[in-house]
């Protein structure tokens, strides 16, 4: 079992978003890492220790307890160190039991823990655990911040020493800006490569060590503006403010905030998605100005009303649409410029419920941290497995690898502008969004999205005459030319109608469709692949622990034995094609031939005629869903089988039971899905759920670029 323990320097360094990115990278390489933060800080007793809530509400595994504070000063206090690291290390053992490896957090150094750095030495000894130095750096001061790390190294007999492994740039001053919506792009990418390669030369000038081959610099992570940035919701106790409008407080950032003291024909530049605008209370004009902005799209952080004046009620009538639209509205007795005083002493720590922001900063850090320096911490110690992480870490990479152009039919629909600019910056594919470039250029504003400079805007008008005859010719007798051009009128249609015609590799909608609005025009127009006669749906289910496939739950309503069979094998095919070695379970109310009926027929019928086809494919059934997925339920109930207990790809009799288990097991145990992916088409078309959120949309583009690619080999 190894165990690596994180050290910080000091205060504000972010050490748990280093945990928690060290996790994650570990994830996107197959490895289960567990969390342990052995000791807490907090002073308390009654308070969540903020580092080990965060873990399980982002990672949704189980971790242990750290010892309260007043316990650890306790004993220390009556000279009990030896005790108190045998109770670390029986936490530790309590962990280790199912995981691969164990990611420690050690104690903060600061004014009123002198014992925090002795005490990280010895839990460090006691676990046996390598130690990586956390730090926050700046580019323009090497001595300063070479000197921060050696003043820790001490503890652990420097760098040369064995257990010291490397040491974390966090919040790295100096670095290239990145945004945190969109991640970082090829060209910033080799930028940072350089920054950090000039940076260890210049460190290494008087700290010859950091940075060698035996204490390396396992990553700098940029800092970031866009995600140190609190939720409205957040500052409200900080500048002791009451809420006048509650809105969409906890989803709403800051980004920036601003004071309006003149007139407001000069202040209106400042009205900008994420901004904070505050303002003395019997500025009725700024209030207006704030709700006209509010009704024109633009979504403001919130408005901060100072001082005691309260506006009149009829005055908030005049801004009802922007308190509907979510406006969050404050007001503190206190003064303007006490207001932005108290803002800019805000804590830059994670809230434990800003699950969204604690993601970003997760995965931010995570794509930061050396590919090379994991693969050597490993050593070829683990076997690799495909997590959620290393799930969603595997497609994007292989969209990367793919280079495909997508079109997105829905292309002013703001998640879907949002998502193609990740995938065009990311390189994940190259999007093309049918909509007028002026409307998207407008709703990106508006919502502060930056659309790089390839993303292609295609406006329907300008192209549609062009596919009249085409598509005449596709539907030969059933569409006339008048016909051909009032359905392209859709954007869907027009869409598909440029994958027929190899203009583009994939499409994706659905945000604002419904499946059958995306899927409709690719039966008539794309058809089904010669290898099939149907076309049939699958979702990925990102179990905390392993990667299911359920099919089919959005296509076929009631499938026959054959062409059940043939939803079977797709599945596994794709399954396959994704890195899931696939189990395939023929779901049923019955296992075996424990039960009897006309569907339980079918699905052993369906069974029979799939290992006769693929006689390749580990398939049994029919098996009920627990004796498919619990071992010691498989082991009872079908002990001879291959698959029961230990099935990855699930195929459900019928639509009404795919789609009811898949809804079922997303909700009730907040598991994400990825899909519906489509099977069984000449070309790659996908649909999303019209609840889809921007990760949703990428995963989509990503999993539609992979297809296409596969479909060439």
């Amino acid at each position: 079992m190894k165990t690596i323990l994180l050290v910080p320097t000091g205060e504000g360094v972010g050490l748990t978003s280093a945990c928690l990115g060290l996790i994650y990278a570990l994830e996107c390489q197959g490895v289960k890492a567990g969390f342990l933060k052995p000791f807490s800080q907090e002073e308390h007793a009654n308070t969540a220790d903020p580092s080990t809530a965060l873990y399980r509400h982002i990672s949704k595994n189980k971790t242990v307890e750290p010892i309260a504070y007043n316990i650890i000063n306790q004993q220390l206090s009556a000279d009990q160190s030896d005790e108190l690291l045998e109770e670390a290390v029986r936490l530790h053992r309590q962990i280790a039991k199912n995981h691969d490896l164990i990611i420690v957090e050690g104690l903060v150094p600061n004014s009123r823990d002198a014992f925090a750095s002795e005490l990280n030495a010895q839990l460090a000894q006691a676990l046996d655990a390598k130690v990586i130095i956390v730090s926050n750096a700046n580019i323009q001061n090497t001595v300063a911040t070479a000197d921060k790390v050696e003043s820790q190294l001490r503890h652990f007999g420097g760098a040369t020493n064995s257990r010291t492994t490397g040491v974390l740039f966090m919040r790295t001053r100096g670095l290239p800006e990145e945004s945190a919506q969109i991640p970082v792009t090829i060209d910033l990418s080799l930028r940072l490569v350089t920054e950090t390669e000039n940076f260890v030369k210049s460190i290494q000038k008087t700290h010859a060590q950091i940075g060698s081959e035996n204490f390396p610099v396992i990553g700098m992570v940029p800092f970031s503006n866009t995600l140190s940035v609190p939720r409205i919701s957040d500052i409200a106790l900080h500048i002791q403010a009451e809420w006048v409008n509650l809105g969409e407080a906890k989803q709403r950032r800051v980004l920036h905030s601003s004071l309006i003291a003149s007139n407001i024909e000069h202040e209106l530049n400042k009205f900008v998605a994420g901004e904070l605008i505050i303002s003395a209370s019997d500025r009725i004009d700024v209030l207006l100005a704030a709700s006209l902005a509010s009704s024109n799209g633009i979504p403001l952080a919130g408005l901060v009303l100072t001082e005691q004046y309260r506006p009149n009620s009829l005055v908030f009538d005049f801004c009802q649409t922007a308190i509907k639209n979510g406006l969050p509205i404050l007001q503190t007795s206190l003064s303007t410029f006490e207001t932005a005083q108290k803002l800019s002493n805000l804590s830059n720590e994670i809230p434990v419920d800003d699950i969204e922001r604690a993601e970003q900063v997760t995965r931010f850090v995570s794509s930061h941290i050396s590919a090379e320096w994991i693969t050597q911490i490993l050593n070829g110690s683990y076997q690799p497995r495909l997590s959620p992480s290393a799930f969603r870490h595997e497609l994007v990479q292989k969209s990367i690898e793919a280079k495909k152009r997508i079109v997105l039919p829905e292309g002013d629909e703001p998640r879907t502008i949002q998502a193609a600019a990740i995938c065009q910056s990311r390189g994940i594919a190259d999007c093309i969004l049918l909509a007028k470039p002026e409307s998207v250029i407008e709703i990106a504003k508006a919502r502060n999205i930056i659309l790089p400079d390839h993303l292609e805007i295609i406006d329907p008008d300008s192209i549609r005459d062009r596919y009249v005859d085409k598509m005449v010719e596709l539907r030969k007798g059933k569409l006339s030319d008048i016909q051909a051009l009032e359905q392209l009128q859709d954007t869907v249609v027009l869409g598909t109608m440029m994958l027929a015609l190899d203009q583009v590799d994939g499409l994706v909608s659905g945000a604002i469709h419904t499946t059958a609005n995306t899927v409709r025009p690719a039966f008539q127009l794309i058809k089904t692949s010669p290898d099939y006669s149907l076309v049939s749906s699958i979702f990925f289910m990102l179990l905390p622990d392993e990667v299911y496939v359920y099919g089919d739950c959005a296509i076929n309503p009631d499938p026959n034995a054959e062409q059940l069979a043939e939803i079977a094998i797709q599945s596994a095919d794709s399954a396959k094609a994704f890195g899931i070695d696939p189990r395939i379970a023929m779901i049923s109310y019955s296992t075996g031939t424990s039960g009897t009926g006309a569907d339980v027929e079918k699905v052993a019928e369906a069974t029979r005629i799939a290992k006769e086809r693929r006689p390749d494919l580990l398939i049994d059934g029919p098996l009920q869903y627990d004796a498919a997925s619990v071992e010691s339920v498989g082991r009872s109930k079908a002990p001879d089988s291959k698959v029961a207990g230990r099935a990855n790809v699930f195929i459900f009799p019928d639509l009404n039971t795919g789609n009811t288990t898949y809804k079922a097991v997303q909700r009730s145990a907040n598991v994400i899905s990825v899909g519906p992916m489509l099977q069984g088409l000449n070309k790659p078309v996908n649909d999303l759920s019209r609840g889809a959120l921007v990760d949703d949309i990428v995963f989509t583009i990503a999993l539609t670029a992979i297809q296409s690619a596969q479909q060439e080999t």
